[in-house]
């Protein structure tokens, strides 16, 4: 059983291991909701609209939903404050912004981060996990795996919570885990 929410909550783990349905768990019950979805539309992409069809009909009607594209932090600053909100994900977050200078970039993880701190209620971001595997063919696919470590390391130090989802498992990592120090 999951724990009462409060503050940022960060779900992670790898695709198709049951994030967003674990963070849909958790913020059911805190109602009203604002779900934030982050990705765009793809319509050319059947794989990519069948997530988005099974995400949607998941979802309970009565949250609201927010299509941020690239401007997640202007989205957040949007919702209500006595709203939860849920963002899924991260990932297409970071992805909109590849092609951004590394100063720009962290001037955006600042914004993201003030806009999550700012929030009254609970917040649960879903946040995929990268670099488990092989590294990155691409410069661009190495910039996306290192922004969204150190985004999620950087989300890390602010949370109440965090879980990691791996085949259909959520374990608590705050329960689990020790912080690794900084150098």
């Amino acid at each position: 059983m999951a724990k009462p929410l409060h503050g940022l909550v960060l779900v992670t783990g790898p695709s198709r291991g049951g994030k967003s349905r674990w963070a849909e768990y958790l913020v059911a019950q805190h109602s009203p909701i604002s779900y934030v979805a982050t990705s765009d539309q793809r319509p050319n992409d059947s794989g990519w609209q069948e997530r988005l069809r099974l995400h949607r009909e998941r979802r309970p009607s009565e949250w609201d939903l927010i299509e941020s594209g690239a401007d997640l932090s202007t989205a957040l600053n949007t919702i209500p404050p006595s709203h939860t909100v849920l963002v899924d994900a991260l990932g297409a977050f970071t992805a909109w912004h590849l092609d951004t200078s590394s100063v720009d970039w962290m001037e955006l993880e600042a914004e993201l981060i003030h806009s999550l701190q700012a929030r009254q209620r609970p917040v649960v971001v879903v946040i995929e996990e990268t670099g488990w595997g092989v590294v990155p063919a691409t410069a661009i696919g190495g910039r996306f795996r290192d922004r969204q470590g150190r985004l999620a390391q950087r989300l890390e130090t602010i949370a109440s919570a965090s879980w990691l989802v791996v085949q259909g498992r959520a374990l608590d990592l705050h329960a689990l885990g020790y912080s690794v120090p900084d150098q």
